[in-house]
């Protein structure tokens, strides 16, 4: 083949390819250079770098000749006033609410007033690395001001507001694009699990508490806190030992409601451990004997919900409700969290019950697949920590495995 069809060509060091170019437009240079196409893929191959080249020269060309579309100028304020208005009713309630949080308490006041094609990459990084190494606000944290950036961007672009250019810089170009600060090397993002000896604290601390049905089902099903408590009777299918997780529980404007879950995988069915099993076949019988004993109670004290489909049902229906009728919420596990610091000084929060139900069947080899599935986790990443996870008793298994090498 013909060395100059070679022009602009490069190989980097995984062995991918990349393509730069200089066009003259207008009497004005421009260059470009792209590792990846338009879909963030690498160039595996020469030839795919060669032909993406020769198709951006002829964009640009393409492009120089062709009448632009004039660029209306609008404030962020305005474009995410836009968004809110036409671009988010099929978003969950609580990212909603965390959105307009993120805007009203932060983006609003320092970048509302400004228009967006105005806003360079520069400043949108020095803003985050200010939150994230001067204000200490968390990583993950710190992650969902970029995630609102995108959107704002992303908006303003399909309406307009920024060029293919502009875009590009801000968004797609992996040179320039806005990006997240280093992370620290003290940042905190490890799985947090209970170890063998605090997990028998716990069993006994909530054993006869309000909160032992709650507490089962984030030891053997590693649920959220929110699934847990929005958990139905008709979810629960004793003969396939099968629990259905299809809804979950929220403060909505102060009111108790059953909503859909926040993402399509956390809908999923979960096997059932035979000692869940037996404990919720023992709190069924029980409650099935109260129900005549205390029926006046239970319906005095029993609370109207909404449930997912617009209709009304009794909290008497949830799991997590007492024998004399009173609903339990996710505001039920304060108390526990701050008894269990004084009295054992553990930090208990109800999630580290589902790092720990993660993290230990990791370590009994459960096939990644299958624990992505029980844990509803929309992607395999996720999942991964809890394999990658060091704990105590791991590093056991570690020592007598290498003790056995030859």
């Amino acid at each position: 083949m013909n060395k100059a069809n070679d022009t602009g060509l490069f190989q980097l060091d995984n062995g991918y390819w990349g393509y730069r170019y200089v066009v003259k437009i207008n009497n004005k240079s421009k260059e470009s250079k792209r590792t990846m196409d338009e879909f963030g893929q690498p160039f595996k191959t020469k030839a795919s770098a060669r032909k993406a080249r020769q198709q951006a020269i002829m964009n640009e060309k393409i492009n120089a000749t062709t009448p632009q579309t004039k660029i209306i100028r609008k404030t962020v304020k305005e474009v995410y006033q836009e968004y809110c208005e036409y671009g988010r009713a099929e978003k969950a309630y609580a990212t909603i609410k965390k959105q307009d949080s993120l805007w009203d308490n932060h983006i609003k006041a320092k970048f509302g007033k400004r228009y967006v094609d105005d806003i360079t990459t520069a400043e949108i990084n020095d803003y985050l690395a200010e939150l994230y190494y001067t204000d200490n606000r968390a990583y993950s944290y710190t992650e969902s001001f970029l995630k609102m950036f995108y959107l704002i961007f992303g908006q303003a672009y399909s309406r307009n507001y920024l060029s293919a250019e502009q875009y590009d810089r801000l968004c797609k170009n992996k040179d320039t694009k806005i990006h997240m600060p280093k992370m620290k090397v003290d940042e905190d993002t490890d799985i947090v699990t209970f170890s063998d000896e605090q997990m028998r604290i716990l069993s006994d601390y909530f054993k006869g508490t309000n909160a032992e049905t709650a507490f089962m089902l984030g030891k053997y099903c590693g649920l959220r806190i929110n699934e847990c408590f929005g958990l139905k009777w008709c979810n629960i299918d004793f003969d396939n030992d099968i629990i259905r997780i299809d809804r979950q529980m929220q403060y909505q404007q102060g009111v108790i409601k059953l909503v859909s879950l926040k993402t399509r995988n956390a809908k999923r069915e979960i096997i059932m451990a035979t000692p869940l099993k037996e404990y919720l076949l023992q709190l069924r019988e029980r409650r099935n004997k109260v129900s005549l004993s205390l029926i006046e109670q239970r319906e005095q004290n029993q609370t109207i919900l909404m449930d997912m489909s617009k209709s009304k049902i009794s909290s008497l229906e949830l799991i997590n409700s007492l024998d004399e009728g009173k609903i339990q919420t996710v505001n039920s596990m304060k108390y526990h969290t701050r008894r269990i610091k004084e009295l054992y000084g553990i930090t208990f929060k109800y999630h580290y019950l589902r790092h720990t139900y993660g993290t230990r069947l990791a370590m009994l080899n459960t096939p990644m697949h299958i624990l992505c599935r029980q844990m509803g986790h929309a992607s395999g990443n996720v999942t991964q920590k809890y394999y990658l996870g060091t704990s105590k008793q791991g590093l056991e298994i570690l020592k007598n495995n290498l003790n056995q090498m030859k």
